[in-house]
């Protein structure tokens, strides 16, 4: 199944009612409890009308009778609204409530009909275009208003329980918005709740992410889901529980495209397994992961490499230049390269997009270029270790084969990294610049692999037109592990100079 409408589906008593966004209905383990209220509470601009609106048009599309009553805006504006996304509200009733309001700036009329002045008139206009109309799914925009004509928390009360009596002996699925705070007395009366919530960030575009604070009767995924609101309408990323995708595979180990890396790691990559590649900026590192990757394509397999430091074309001249064409693999198919802007996609989205990749796609091989970029787009350290291992854990379980590139500040000396990530990785790959015979140098080492017995050697890294080498090990130098080497004596040297800018 696409991780577009996830996996998991679990039963729940009684019949649910589909939202009409697959990552909704899979949060709420199948959708919303039919013939219920339930409340849907955010702040103007985080997409509850929009929410509402694909909500009754799955109900048209399903032969459903739909009703939405609208206190806040007018019909006009809500239609300009759903064709804004593309859709048309024919076969969906709009009640308007809303009149115009009076040009004296100090005439008392009120936003609604002369008839309609007192709540309980209100509610009784309502109840009575719900009984000549009998539909399934009712939409109630919004419960802000109905507060204001109250005046009253405990008049305000027994009309809220009121109308959910009457939906409820009418069959109705009901949501309910409402632009206010928290309010608990609400929050007791309805089935569910699900909060909508949007955060303004320094830089880059604004988050949303969606949280039901209660449903009775059924397990829903807890915790905070992101969705995206955009043309087309709400599309929401469960949060990734890796133990939810457990597949079976065989181990088995692949050439890295390289003889000596392969003696350096006991023998290559092991699917299911994941390895970070760690090391100051400009040291080989994206070259080494292209280089595995493009062995693992070689081999017939299909690989996803994400993109996040630099741009499509520079990546591919690079390796075309270094003698790794990915052209030929992007053209069959069998290589996704996905550039990803950090500033604009929330995690959750970025998770949804390696499930794609590895579900739809058929990925068995994926590089993360780099989690530098991803570290910035995270809220915090914290969240970035708890998202990571489930992303890493899911990839393992799935028999993938990951590679994670780690840039570290610094070129000699103090090399430092923005967070640890070695107790995730299942292999650890370490890259550092050395000197001598006047060059700059590098260097490569395993330092952990929970799979392999690897080698403890350090060994010369060099590129050059002819891809990757993997030369000697650097027996001769002390101190290349903290970036201030001493050398001693005679060494054997790769020769040949690696291309301009190679990283």
């Amino acid at each position: 199944m696409s991780p577009k409408t996830q996996s998991r589906v679990v039963p729940v008593a009684g019949t649910t009612v589909s939202t009409g966004i697959a990552g909704l209905d899979d949060v709420l383990a199948g959708g919303l409890m039919a013939k219920r209220l339930f409340l849907l509470e955010g702040t103007p601009g985080t997409g509850k009308t929009t929410l509402s609106l694909q909500f009754l048009l799955e109900g048209a599309g399903r032969g459903e009778k739909g009703l939405y009553v609208t206190l806040s805006e007018s019909a006009v504006e809500l239609k300009a609204s759903a064709a804004s996304h593309g859709w048309s509200l024919d076969g969906i009733e709009v009640y308007e409530l809303v009149s115009e309001l009076g040009l004296d700036p100090e005439s008392e009329q009120s936003i609604l009909h002369p008839s309609e002045v007192e709540l309980g008139e209100t509610v009784r206009e309502v109840m009575e275009r719900v009984d000549a109309l009998k539909p399934t799914r009712v939409v109630f925009d919004s419960l802000s208003e109905l507060r204001l004509l109250a005046q009253n928390p405990l008049r305000y009360r027994r009309q809220i329980l009121a109308l959910k009596q009457f939906f409820t002996a009418r069959k109705c699925t009901v949501l309910m918005l409402d632009d206010g705070t928290a309010d608990v007395q609400l929050h007791s009366i309805a089935h569910g709740v699900i909060v909508l919530e949007q955060n303004t960030r320094a830089f880059g575009a604004e988050r949303r992410r969606l949280r039901v604070l209660k449903m009775r009767g059924v397990k829903v995924r807890g915790g905070f889901h992101d969705f995206n609101l955009d043309t087309g309408g709400i599309r929401l990323f469960p949060s990734l529980i890796a133990g939810e995708h457990h597949a079976a595979f065989d181990p088995t180990t692949g050439s890295t495209g390289s003889t000596e890396l392969d003696l350096l790691l006991g023998g290559g990559l092991v699917s299911g397994t994941n390895t970070l590649l760690l090391g100051p900026s400009g040291v080989g590192k994206t070259t080494t992961a292209v280089r595995c990757m493009l062995a693992a394509l070689d081999r017939g397999e299909k690989a996803t490499y994400f993109l996040f430091d630099e741009g499509l074309a520079t990546l591919l001249a690079r390796s075309a230049m270094l003698g790794m064409d990915l052209r030929p693999h992007i053209e069959s198919g069998a290589l996704t390269i996905l550039p990803v802007n950090p500033a604009e996609l929330a995690p959750g989205e970025f998770a949804c997009r390696v499930r794609e990749a590895v579900e739809d796609h058929g990925s068995t091989f994926v590089v993360l270029d780099s989690l530098n970029a991803y570290i910035h787009a995270m809220p915090g350290e914290q969240y970035l270790i708890l998202q990571m291992h489930e992303l890493l854990t899911y990839l393992n379980q799935k028999g993938v084969t990951t590679l994670l590139v780690l840039g570290q500040h610094g070129v000699i000396g103090d090399v430092r990294t923005d967070i640890d990530l070695s107790y995730l990785s299942d292999c650890i790959l370490l890259f550092r610049y050395f000197e001598a015979k006047g060059e700059v140098r590098s260097a490569i080492s395993v330092v952990k692999s929970r799979v392999n017995a690897h080698e403890r050697t350090i060994r010369e890294m060099k590129l050059s037109s002819t891809g990757l080498q993997v030369g000697p090990a650097l027996a001769d130098f002390q101190g290349v592990l903290s970036g201030l080497p001493s050398y001693a004596g005679e060494m054997a040297m790769l020769e040949g100079a690696a291309p301009e800018s190679a990283t």
